[in-house]
């Protein structure tokens, strides 16, 4: 058997038993692995849903042009789709998104302009802004719009709820899913209720989100969204797709919690998830005392790993958002273990000689360079030493000829691992700015030190 093309490979998703990280949960608790499907999302099936509809309905004839402001799955859908379709993509997503979920959708020949995060929806530099910009502007041209467009949710409806239904052979008591445009719940939820009304359907939501608030007041409160991290879930409005009359509860996750939580799905079942699945587990854990063991859970595994290598799965960059904290040495730590010493520094405009003096007097090998007040560089001996070489005069040359870039600057989260990368033979040192405002430098001798005690 094959099939005709890459989009007939939509869905019929495997259901896992999750083991060990749910180990105190009484209930059994089941995961639809959604990363299967060819663009590794469950955005896939919406995705190929819309396109569908919209050709069926006039909207997208052919040749056209495929607009939508996306995270990264649904853009991955559509571009599929639409290579096999033979349509073009051009898709606005924010600068909060994972780095490798644009790099794959320009892979598959897609045009992405990333917008910044943190204004209103309403904001014309938003990527919810530009993209209705661009379908008026581009000829021919069609949005998705998957948080207002019902194909969303129908596509749900009509493959995800019938597969779960199936799957559990019908014993299904709850499902929980991560809420952003809310098409997977809302769709799939209403199918199951539809088939049993007892079945519970619990979102996942994102402090920094407007829909746990909206779901148990009724308030739009604008002062419940303020930034957050975590992908995927989570909306400053309220999408036409989120029908709260399915959702019986939402639970709040915090970023921190989510992107651990990431990291364990992958570490105890070997299932190399993305964030949201992550934010899906911890609230499932948080409301584990609401389960009975004869209860079935299911949990939607949003997409994968893969697109959060630089974030999620990156332990500089937890511990640069103090997410992480282990026995692994850092900046901090190196500089614990040492006395404290003062930065000498060189203005710019001093002399290659009254460089040498310094060096000289203080037994050290290379000094950050200033310039205003700030640090423009740095020189070494071996700077000092090429100069001379080259042109003996250069002792009454200024610091500025000879100085090189400076050395890198670190958080003071940053880990031993890093900092190794970072020292060379072109960067001796790297500088640090401790806990009050001081800058302090780390050198090879440092870290050596640090680790022999």
């Amino acid at each position: 058997m094959w099939y005709n093309n890459i989009l007939e490979t939509i869905g019929n998703t495997p259901l896992v038993r999750l083991n060990k990280i749910t180990k105190d949960v009484k209930a059994t608790v089941l995961a639809k692995i959604e990363t299967v499907n060819p663009g590794n999302s469950i955005k896939d099936r919406m995705a190929l849903q819309m396109i569908e509809d919209a050709e069926r309905e006039g909207l997208l004839k052919p040749g056209g042009t495929i607009i939508e402001g996306t995270s990264g799955n649904t853009g991955m859908g559509l571009a599929i789709a639409a290579v096999i379709k033979g349509y073009k993509c051009i898709f606005t997503t924010t600068d909060k998104q994972s780095k490798e979920k644009t790099d794959a959708l320009r892979a598959f020949g897609a045009e992405v302009i990333v917008c910044p995060t943190n204004v209103e929806p309403e904001d014309p530099r938003s990527y919810y802004s530009v993209s209705s910009r661009l379908q008026k502007e581009v000829p021919n041209a069609w949005k998705a719009n998957q948080y207002d467009n019902l194909s969303n949710s129908k596509a749900n409806y009509e493959q995800t709820g019938p597969e779960i239904w199936e799957q559990t052979e019908g014993k299904i008591t709850h499902l929980i899913v991560g809420v952003g445009t809310g098409g997977t719940i809302s769709g799939a939820g209403r199918y199951l209720k539809e088939k049993n009304p007892d079945i519970k359907v619990w979102g996942i939501d994102t402090y920094g989100s407007v829909f746990k608030k909206y779901k148990e007041t009724g308030i739009f409160d604008k002062d419940e969204i303020y930034p957050y991290i975590t992908e995927g879930i989570g909306e400053d409005f309220l999408p036409q797709n989120v029908d709260f009359s399915v959702i019986d509860h939402f639970e709040k996750v915090t970023d921190k919690d989510a992107a651990l939580m990431t990291r364990e799905i992958a570490r105890k079942e070997g299932i190399f998830a993305g964030n949201s699945t992550g934010a899906s587990i911890a609230g499932l854990l948080q409301m584990k005392e609401h389960l009975k063991e004869d209860d079935l859970v299911v949990v939607i595994v949003h997409d994968h790993g893969t697109r959060y290598l630089a974030k999620m799965y990156n332990e500089d960059w937890l511990r640069e958002r103090g997410f992480l904290k282990d026995e692994k040495l850092t900046a901090k730590s190196i500089l614990s273990r040492r006395e404290r010493q003062e930065i000498v520094t060189i203005d710019a405009d001093k002399t290659v000689l009254e460089a040498i003096n310094t060096i000289k007097t203080l037994n050290i090998s290379q000094i950050p360079v200033t310039q205003h007040g700030k640090i423009a560089g740095k020189i070494t001996e071996s700077d000092i030493l090429s100069s001379l070489l080259e042109n003996p005069s250069m002792k009454s040359a200024g610091v500025h000829e000879v100085m090189t870039k400076p050395f890198p600057f670190v958080d003071l989260n940053t880990s031993i691992d890093k900092i190794s990368l970072l020292i060379n033979k072109e960067n001796t040192a790297v500088i640090v700015e401790d806990e009050l405002g001081r800058l302090e430098i780390i050198t090879q001798f440092d870290i050596i030190n640090a680790m022999a005690i």
